[in-house]
């Protein structure tokens, strides 16, 4: 497998495992679902953590989705350097970054922001070598 399409199946992973921390922290607030909380959900507050691991989730779908974008425009062009593996390395590796910071609620040194700029500059990076290779 292409390393950037195995980021790419790592991303999606991350991605798609980060609801389960937000149903954790629901059912530790409030207890099982029932029947009527489908018709309308229980107001009682959910503990600080729980709100961020739902951005957290939110924010990691958002992302997902240019990411995948360009690394599968990538493969369909036959285009993998050294810069395109780094990027998408470093992407994933930022998205695992981001997720910790922000359902830890680590405040410090704008941290979260930090990382998800990186993550940001290494999407853009992969882009632009796609594009200056195809």
């Amino acid at each position: 497998m292409q390393p950037e399409l195995r980021y790419l199946v790592l991303t999606a992973l991350l991605t798609g495992s980060l609801w389960i921390p937000v149903v954790i922290g629901y059912v530790s607030a409030r207890g099982p679902l029932r029947s009527a909380d489908y018709v309308r959900p229980p107001a009682t507050p959910l503990p600080d953590w729980v709100q961020r691991a739902n951005r957290a989730h939110q924010n990691a779908v958002e992302s997902f989705a240019p990411f995948a974008a360009v690394v599968l425009a990538a493969r369909a062009c036959n285009v993998s350097t050294a810069i395109t593996v780094a990027a998408a390395a470093v992407f994933f590796w930022a998205r695992v970054a981001h997720a910790v910071l922000h359902i830890s609620g680590f405040r410090y040194f704008m941290a979260r922001t930090l990382v998800f700029t990186v993550a940001w500059g290494a999407f853009v990076t992969l882009a632009i070598e796609l594009l200056r290779v195809a």
